[in-house]
């Protein structure tokens, strides 16, 4: 099987779809790979770097259509491109099949299968493949370093001599990849950050980095949509949040919106208004140029100034960074290829939800949207932003359990504790002079006291933390815990005593706040 290259001729775009250690994946896989002379090179991939992982050059895009059976692109192919495709062959490439209508249709008529790299689903399995998530990462870090070559200040504040600069105020405006990518790279330079978002998971993606989240008093609405976007909220919110706009752009010195809902229009959510409010020299980089932009003002692929106000309405944002998007962007396609068998099992399985979940059209026939999953996760209330609307069959069936038997937890302290008053009134009631019986007795309460201990330190960790770190760090505490016990339980104080409580108190600080550290972990992937 032969994979082709062609060079993207959409205008701007300096990609290439399979970069040379692409290349070399692909031939261990057992594939052929052609590549279009000069399809690499603004993307700084020559012709010889190719040639030097064993890919075939070929002289003109004709000849990589004709003599591929399978093509991998950056961008959606161009009607030229159709033509020249060979029957039954396959495409991999973005494709945007919601809006590209009259493009899918006209696939279909060479029996063509088709993956899109927009359409892999968002789950942990096919994160690997998500080029989406990898090239909205640079747009959001590239926007930033538009943004700081438009302003005319620092980012970060100084005291110098000449007298005090304060530090640019960034606003971001939707919390996904592109945003938080931008926010780390803002606060990077110094700047304040501010970030809004509908979904109230956000909130401590933003805090983690260093920014402020701005949130509305909106305590049973989440903007939470299917597959880790947004959806669209109702008209008193999107009120509420233009209101909050318009405050805040008096204020911000930077404004980066990427808030885009798949297969829509992007919202407007910069008014003309809210621009002619912000400071002459202020910048806007609307990522969602592409879609119709979440400026009034924003016009694809051009800089406008508006009132001493630059808006960035470029498009191409990963291609300006072409040699890292190029590099992450054939990561992806050499692992959905692996996905899909390689060379040898090379299968679109259906069954494999990250396949069919890519797949728009297969012999010519349109699979596209992708039927819902028959198990689909568990969805969340927007009360409290954390607590689950349904649960997982074994979460259910130990909560019904627990229900059913309510003296559960109480009937396992009174065994503990029976068998701890046992245990003293048999040592109290032993001779004195069995210094056997009594040694014996005194090992017998610590071994007792070691798995009461330990089974608490234990088996109270959540499973999904319960690694083999936090078993021997939980029992090496339970360990001092006890030998703490024992040097204390001495009649007289000295040294030793002393020690031993410094110690408890020590590895019970360490658990304890062992638990608290994961408990807020486990909080963070809960919604």
């Amino acid at each position: 099987m032969i994979i082709g290259v062609p060079k993207e001729i959409h205008t701007g775009e300096r990609r290439v779809a399979i970069v040379p250690s692409g290349v070399t994946a692909l031939r261990e896989m057992g594939f052929n790979v052609l590549v279009e002379s000069c399809a690499g090179d603004n993307a700084d991939y020559a012709n010889a770097k190719y040639e030097e992982v064993g890919a075939t050059i070929a002289k003109d895009a004709n000849e990589v259509w004709s003599n591929c059976d399978l093509i991998v692109k950056v961008r959606e192919p161009m009607e030229s491109e159709i033509d020249k495709m060979n029957v039954d062959s396959t495409l991999i490439s973005f494709f945007w099949p919601a809006k590209n209508e009259s493009l899918l249709k006209k696939i279909t008529t060479k029996h063509a299968t088709v993956l899109a790299m927009d359409c892999i689903p968002r789950i942990s399995r096919a994160q690997k493949m998500d080029a989406l998530s990898s090239m909205a990462n640079i747009a959001g870090y590239r926007a930033v370093i538009e943004a700081a070559n438009e302003f005319p200040h620092f980012f970060t504040g100084q005291i110098t001599a000449a007298g005090k600069i304060n530090p640019a105020k960034v606003l971001i405006i939707g919390g996904g990849v592109a945003g938080l990518a931008a926010l780390g790279a803002a606060k990077s330079l110094g700047a304040i950050v501010r970030a809004f978002d509908t979904r109230l998971a956000v909130r401590e993606q933003v805090e983690s980095l260093g920014g402020e989240f701005l949130e509305l008093d909106f305590p049973d609405e989440d903007g939470e949509g299917g597959g880790g976007y947004a959806k669209t909220m109702s008209d008193e919110f999107i009120q509420a949040e233009m209101k909050l706009f318009a405050k805040q752009a008096i204020e911000v010195d930077i404004i980066i919106t990427t808030a885009l809902i798949p297969g829509k229009e992007a919202p407007k959510l910069i008014t003309a208004g809210m621009v002619e409010s912000m400071r002459e020299g202020s910048v806007i980089v609307d990522l969602a140029a592409e879609q119709g932009g979440n400026c009034a003002l924003t016009k694809p692929n051009e800089k406008v100034v508006h009132q001493g106000v630059t808006i960035l309405g470029y498009t191409d944002l990963p291609s300006r960074m072409a040699a890292l998007s190029s590099r992450l962007y054939s990561a992806g396609i050499v692992h959905l290829i692996d996905e899909m068998g390689g060379k040898d099992a090379y299968n679109i399985d259906l069954e494999n939800e990250v396949i069919r979940g890519a797949l728009v059209t297969q012999d010519g026939t349109i699979t596209w949207p992708p039927p819902k999953p028959k198990n689909p996760g568990p969805t969340y209330s927007a009360d409290s932003g954390k607590r689950p609307e349904k649960e997982s069959a074994s979460v259910a069936d130990s909560k019904e359990n627990e229900k059913s038997c309510p003296f559960l937890k109480i009937s396992k302290i009174v065994v503990m504790l029976a068998v701890a008053v046992g245990i003293y009134i048999a040592g109290s009631s032993l001779p004195e002079q069995d210094e056997f019986v009594q040694r014996f007795i005194d090992q017998l309460t610590v071994f007792v006291l070691a798995c009461f201990v330990g089974w608490q330190v234990i088996w109270n960790v959540k499973p999904a933390l319960h690694t083999p770190l936090m078993s021997v760090t939980n029992a090496i505490s339970g360990i001092i815990i006890i030998g703490g016990i024992l040097q204390i339980s001495r009649p007289e104080i000295d040294a030793s005593v002393i020690l031993g409580a410094v110690a408890i108190l020590l590895a019970a600080i360490n658990v304890v706040g062992g638990f608290l550290v994961t408990n807020r972990m486990l909080a963070m992937f809960r919604q």
